[in-house]
């Protein structure tokens, strides 16, 4: 019995040091992971302040007053050369405009003249033909030099508007 109790206490006494050496396994894996975990935040901290020298050095080296400076010519170099293309459009499609007009009142002319007159105007020459339909348009190239003047009153003030409007962009 002695020795059975010997023997029961050995047994209980092992058992606790096995549970021991599972806490203190248990503590070795923690105190590990929390290392490891210190090592990368040391790793961290070092690449940040690698990116801050980096940014420092990139910050001297860009100067950004100056390239806010160049941005603002570029952005009005971009609104001359926007305006610039849009009046030479204008003037493109005014041009193409005015030859397809004439043409146009040409063709009208020769149709009214044939309805009027029927087939006398067909038995006309070719040549009678041609002077009669010169003559309205020359009155219309006329008053198409007269407009023309006109609307270039208009495109002188408008050529002061954008004047204006590029004075004020450049300040």
């Amino acid at each position: 019995m002695g020795s059975a109790k010997a023997l029961a206490k050995e047994i209980l006494m092992s058992r606790k040091a096995v549970n021991r050496l599972y806490e203190n396994k248990a503590q070795l894996n923690s105190i590990s992971m929390h290392l490891g975990e210190s090592v990368a935040i040391a790793r961290t901290v070092g690449h940040l302040s690698k990116s801050t020298e980096v940014m420092k050095l990139v910050n001297n080296l860009m100067k950004a007053p100056e390239v806010a400076v160049t941005m603002q010519e570029f952005s009005k170099e971009m609104t001359k050369a926007g305006i610039i293309e849009e009046m030479v459009n204008d003037t493109i499609d005014t041009a193409l405009d005015s030859d397809d007009i004439e043409e146009e009142t040409e063709e009208e002319v020769d149709k009214v003249l044939s309805e009027i007159a029927g087939e006398t105007a067909a038995q006309l020459p070719e040549a009678v033909r041609k002077e009669r339909s010169r003559v309205p348009a020359q009155r219309a190239s006329t008053s198409q030099q007269e407009q023309a003047i006109a609307e270039g009153v208009d495109d002188e003030e408008e050529l002061e508007e954008l004047r204006a409007r590029l004075d004020k962009v450049r300040s």
